[in-house]
């Protein structure tokens, strides 16, 4: 065993922060490094009053409390949205800005003790995002209303300005904060989809909810902070609806390559067939196979067939953002393609199993040992579908894919007739 310095230093190098690009690495740093300087600067500037201190007190552990109570052994581990706002807007826009910055803090490092882990880097970097954007909000908030609680104490439209400064300084907090987390989370996977994160009905109604039930608490507390423990019961209902439509829409994609599961991708391939079989949109089925993934899970163990499925997921999002892709069977991927026309298809099918077969993928194969694989693909692509059944897309591509398999694997096959066609294999390179 080596001296303790040399221990630290190994374990400081094995941290996963350091397998961020370079200037996402920069940009988390640097966020962080400007949230604990903000707190220490708002430290020494703010005042500690005991009516602020008693605010700070109840809804902090309104947060806390509702941490506890939703939360469940069974769930897994890592990161879970939760409709804090509802608790840490209302304190970091009454407040001064120090609680704002130290709320989220505070909060998270409570979550993960009580079970709900994630890389350690992650939870400091969105505390610091939080933070940051709590504080910013909150002075917007006090230069708009210089007595945050005092409007409310007066006739009806000093009240429905107090209101109307809430929510713009609450929707500015949810403008920095997508901005932040996906400028990070974007430049360490680019296959992340920021309207599916983020600009979703699920996620807008979401939002909307929390900002309204966070200014409603607002407004209450400033009349008695004891009133928040009246929005408790409400406030967890609404995390655990929101627990709840997380993990349904969880159990659609698999968690090895982030697709959707086969049933779920065939539910919404149907959907839109069925929606633009009379629009004069031409809709292409690609089934993609891998040739070879099987000898790979041979040789390096189960736990390769899922690293090798998603390293492959991650070349098709990004070559194909905005298509319909999901898992279709164990080594096989399918995607709708809108394509003008057929030799469209061919193309953007040429293009991913190019892609595929360049491509070394690094596996780990337990310990510290790795193994590259050079994996190629068979397509199978057929189309367009007139007739917006999709049997009967499945039925012409697997014909496809069957063909491509029997004609010496490695190639892609189209079927263009889904009259009754024959297949047509198109060249491709040897990888």
């Amino acid at each position: 065993m080596g001296p303790p310095d040399r221990d630290w230093a190994a374990t400081v190098r094995r941290w996963s922060v350091w397998e961020l690009p370079g200037w996402v690495l920069v940009f988390v740093l640097v966020v962080i490094v400007a949230d604990i300087g903000a707190i220490t600067t708002t430290t020494l500037f703010t005042a500690v009053r005991g009516h602020d201190a008693e605010i700070f007190a109840v809804l902090l552990a309104c947060d806390l409390a509702m941490v506890e109570l939703t939360r469940r052994s069974d769930e897994p581990s890592g990161h879970i949205r939760g409709a804090h706002a509802i608790w840490e807007l209302p304190l970091a826009l009454l407040l001064p800005p120090l609680y704002g910055l130290i709320a989220p803090a505070i909060r998270i490092a409570f979550t993960q003790w009580r079970g709900h882990r994630a890389l350690a880097y992650r939870r400091i970097y969105t505390a610091a995002v939080l933070g940051l954007t709590y504080a910013a909000s909150s002075v917007v908030f006090h230069m708009i209303r210089p007595d945050p609680a005092g409007s409310l104490l007066h006739p009806p439209p000093r009240a429905a300005g107090w209101a109307l400064a809430f929510i713009l300084c609450g929707l500015l907090r949810a403008a920095l904060s997508v901005f932040l987390m996906m400028t990070a989370i974007r430049g360490a996977d680019p296959s992340v989809s920021i309207r599916a994160e983020v600009l979703s009905r699920e996620s807008l109604f979401t939002e909307a909810a929390e900002l309204s039930v966070g200014a409603l608490i607002a407004y209450a507390v400033t009349g008695s902070p004891l009133l928040a423990l009246l929005a408790l019961p409400p406030a967890t209902m609404l995390q655990r609806s929101e627990r709840h439509s997380q993990l349904s829409s969880d159990s659609r994609v698999d968690a090895r390559t982030g697709l959707l599961k086969a049933a779920p991708w065939r539910r919404e391939a149907a959907a839109e067939l069925r929606r633009t079989a009379h629009g004069g949109v031409p809709q292409f089925l690609a089934l993609v196979s891998l040739d070879n993934l099987a000898s790979a899970v041979e040789s390096a163990g189960p736990a390769a067939g899922g690293q090798l499925l998603g390293r492959v997921a991650v070349v098709l999002r990004n070559l194909l953002p905005g298509q319909l892709i999901g898992g279709f069977r164990d080594d096989q991927f399918a995607i709708l393609l809108t394509c003008a026309e057929t030799a469209a298809a061919r193309r953007i099918c040429e293009r991913v199993h190019s892609e595929i077969a360049s491509s070394a993928i690094e596996v780990e194969t337990g310990g510290q040992s790795t193994l590259v694989f050079r994996l190629t693909v068979s397509i199978g692509v057929a189309g367009p579908a007139d007739s917006g059944r999709l049997p009967d897309l499945v039925g012409a591509a697997t014909a496809a894919l069957t063909e491509a398999r029997h004609s010496g694997w490695n190639k892609v096959t189209v079927y263009a007739d889904l009259e009754g066609g024959a297949a047509e294999a198109w060249p491709t390179r040897s990888a």
